[in-house]
């Protein structure tokens, strides 16, 4: 069910992404509303296979171990996808742990077992090592989520290092980048890319310079990437949330601005990430976005952008 008028009591968390398994109240992955329809399961080509022997596509999703991450991988496996997703290397594994566990739940018996693979994200190498294991593990990949992010508040320009500013572009638009370079020389037609971008592209966050710049980034990147890789049949498409209740929230507001998270929207409240997912389902499933290519889908509790 919907979380209209879901209380946030005031908390706040030290280290970025954040933390799914403390937070209060845990944010919603998943809804018994939900039927899946085997949106992405991926049939053989050869007229000899039954039904039985078909097997689900392939998906990496980035910064799947929490938040909207953890609700792609979830409505993925549903839909009868074989899931792959990374979490950040220095956390702890529980976050992780927890989605991988659920993930061996839910998934159909003819998809692979999931995994979970550590990662630094920002760097050439690392995501070089990540698309190599995937491929390995399952022969391909069909379906890319860049997802990972991180954003650090900051009143003034002034107040964002070089530091932060090299790590912020990092993890949010260059790992979009090399993930999507290697993804590429392997996806083949069918294939499809969705990258997180977010409202703040749109509509600007004064405290969250950087994050926006980079989601500005991200929506650039849909566009030109998109037109590069339509003669090759691979779609890209982005998703542009507004404010949604994931670990990213404790993790970059103080106390009293977690409380209020979302009241601003003409819903008058926070997102929960299973209401995020099913647009990434609608763009990964061809029968659903077969000729959708180069688009953001705007989840946002009615926020108006691009009007």
């Amino acid at each position: 069910m919907a979380s209209g008028g879901q209380h946030l009591p005031p908390q706040t968390q030290e280290l970025q992404p954040g933390k799914e398994h403390i937070m209060e109240p845990t944010p919603q992955p998943i809804s018994d509303e939900y039927k899946p329809a085997n949106k992405l399961q991926a049939l053989s080509l050869s007229l000899s296979l039954s039904l039985s022997c078909a097997s689900g596509k392939v998906a990496l999703v980035t910064g799947g171990d929490s938040g909207i991450g953890r609700a792609v991988c979830y409505c993925f496996a549903q839909e009868g996808a074989t899931v792959a997703f990374t979490y950040v290397k220095s956390q702890e594994f529980k976050d992780a742990n927890d989605t991988l566990q659920m993930l061996r739940q839910i998934k159909k018996h003819d998809a692979k077992d999931p995994i979970a693979i550590p990662a630094e994200l920002g760097y050439e190498e690392n995501c070089r090592k990540v698309v190599e294991e995937v491929v390995n593990a399952y022969g391909r990949i069909d379906i890319l989520v860049n997802n990972a992010a991180e954003q650090y508040e900051r009143s003034c320009i002034t107040d964002i290092t070089e530091e932060q500013l090299e790590r912020v572009f990092r993890t949010n638009i260059f790992s979009y980048m090399h993930v999507s370079k290697f993804v590429v020389k392997q996806m083949k037609a069918g294939g499809c890319i969705i990258n997180t971008t977010s409202v703040n592209a749109y509509k600007g966050h004064k405290t969250l310079l950087d994050y926006t710049s980079t989601k500005g980034a991200i929506v650039a990147f849909t566009r030109a990437l998109a037109l590069q890789l339509a003669d090759k049949g691979i779609r890209v498409n982005g998703v542009a949330p507004g404010p949604v209740w994931t670990p990213l929230i404790p993790a970059s507001f103080p106390e009293e601005a977690v409380a209020n998270f979302g009241k601003e929207v003409p819903m008058g409240r926070a997102g929960q990430p299973y209401e995020i997912a099913p647009s990434y389902v609608f763009l990964a499933s061809t029968p659903d976005s077969s000729y959708i290519t180069g688009q953001v889908i705007h989840p946002n509790g009615g926020t108006i952008v691009n009007g």
